[in-house]
């Protein structure tokens, strides 16, 4: 009965959306089969679109791999001890690319408005370093300990690494 009732309801529900469309709709033993979903293509046709696709995915992620390097850091975290509030608070992460292919640092970024980083513009070549500069410039509210992130978002595996910087600060 539910099946019936299914069907019924399906066939009701496409039949409302007009007769222009292209949706089809069989049923064979009870079972309710429709190709609105799938754009009017069949079985056969989506699986070889998802074939196409994953080969394309395939060989994006294998030219991906191609371009990949390692990085490492002088630090991964900083601390400034004990600062004064509103005051400029400079770091640097010292980065090298460890790898055989240039490395480039897509995005730094920061966890809160009180810090700014400032990344490598141009790719790092292998065995070559240059840095990340980093500026902590607590406000009024941001007393005692105080720990932020600097996300490094690059052509590595892993793609990301956080750095961090901490700081007592003080009025």
């Amino acid at each position: 009965m539910v099946k019936i009732s299914l069907f019924v309801f399906t066939i009701l529900v496409f039949a409302s959306c007009g007769s222009e469309s292209s949706n089809k709709i069989d049923s064979k033993d009870g079972e309710v089969f429709s190709s609105a979903a799938a754009g009017g293509q069949s079985e056969e046709e989506l699986k070889a679109a998802l074939a196409e696709v994953e080969k394309e995915e395939e060989e994006r992620a294998k030219a991906e791999a191609a371009t990949r390097t390692s990085m490492t850091f002088d630090k991964i975290l900083h601390d400034f001890g004990k600062i004064k509030v509103d005051t400029e608070n400079e770091a640097t992460f010292l980065v090298t690319n460890t790898g055989s292919n240039p490395l480039i640092i897509d995005r730094v970024d920061v966890s809160c408005g009180c810090t700014t980083a400032q990344k490598p513009e141009k790719p790092i070549l292998p065995g070559k370093s240059d840095k990340i500069a980093v500026v902590f410039h607590p406000k009024p509210g941001q007393l005692n300990e105080q720990k932020k992130t600097i996300t490094v978002t690059a052509n590595t595996e892993p793609k990301i690494v956080v750095l961090d910087i901490k700081a007592f600060v003080t009025e």
